[in-house]
């Protein structure tokens, strides 16, 4: 590893498993210590700090529902109390598509999405954003996962690809208000990810083998490689890099107009 992360705090939501996990340990390996975000799986979040030990690195887990403001601010206070200062924030936790037509959504499940998925981002936006105030620090770095469904409509998935559109619009607002403050402010929008959202088709190869038929690639991503870019939007590598999301779907986007 080259160390683009040297000695940098980053506070992953959603880092018991999946792209978060992945991130962790790649951040790890490239020198960031990492504040582990969990909602209920305290054993995956545990298997991620001990993996972000393993690289040499320090991490802390906290516990947080994120679409609740106080609990945002608790998440923050943990990670302030445990490095002082948060250099890296990406926004990964969230819930996917209940698979419903908007005539049959019930409004708890729009606003189960809306509020991890939108709320989460936007509470924890706010507060690092607030404490880099605060704290008379200039520059870092916010990541927000979205989607390729952030442009790409899928009929039952109204309450994810909405909120994923939302938080599109968040980063390019804040994109424009960070600048001056030397904060880069950037998307990493998945196509399909080998990651629990996908189970389904990870514990099934012909169900698997029929969803990527719409990837040029012909396959899924590894949240590994996922994790590779958020290296990027998290390095100074990235520094004249904001309010831009970087796709990473295997072409699929790409393909979606073809045979029409």
């Amino acid at each position: 590893m080259t160390g683009r992360l040297h000695d940098k705090i980053a506070l992953i939501t959603g880092s018991d498993s999946g792209i978060g996990q992945a991130t962790a340990i790649e951040f790890a390996r490239e020198g960031a210590d990492v504040v582990v975000h969990y909602l209920d799986d305290a054993d995956g979040a545990e298997t991620t700090r001990k993996a972000v030990e393993a690289e040499g690195r320090r991490a802390v887990v906290a516990q947080a529902d994120i679409g609740d403001e106080q609990q945002v601010h608790a998440l923050f206070e943990a990670a302030t109390q445990a490095f002082g200062r948060v250099d890296v924030l990406m926004n990964n936790a969230g819930v996917d598509a209940a698979g419903k037509e908007v005539a049959e959504l019930d409004t708890q499940t729009w606003d189960t999405s809306i509020k991890t998925n939108v709320y989460g981002a936007f509470f924890c936006c706010r507060r690092y954003v607030q404490l880099r105030k605060a704290g008379g620090i200039d520059g870092g770095k916010i990541i927000n996962v979205t989607s390729v469904h952030q442009e790409i409509p899928n009929a039952g998935g109204a309450d994810y690809d909405c909120s994923k559109g939302a938080v599109r619009n968040l980063t390019h607002v804040l994109a424009l208000e960070l600048a001056p403050l030397g904060i880069n402010v950037n998307n990493l929008g998945p196509g399909m990810v080998l990651t629990p959202f996908n189970q389904a088709a990870i514990d099934d190869p012909d169900l698997l083998d029929q969803q990527v038929q719409s990837i040029p690639f012909k396959r899924a991503a590894e949240a590994g490689e996922i994790a590779r870019l958020a290296v990027f939007l998290a390095s100074a590598d990235s520094d004249y890099v904001t309010g831009s999301t970087y796709f990473m779907d295997g072409g699929l986007m790409m393909n979606v107009g073809q045979g029409a």
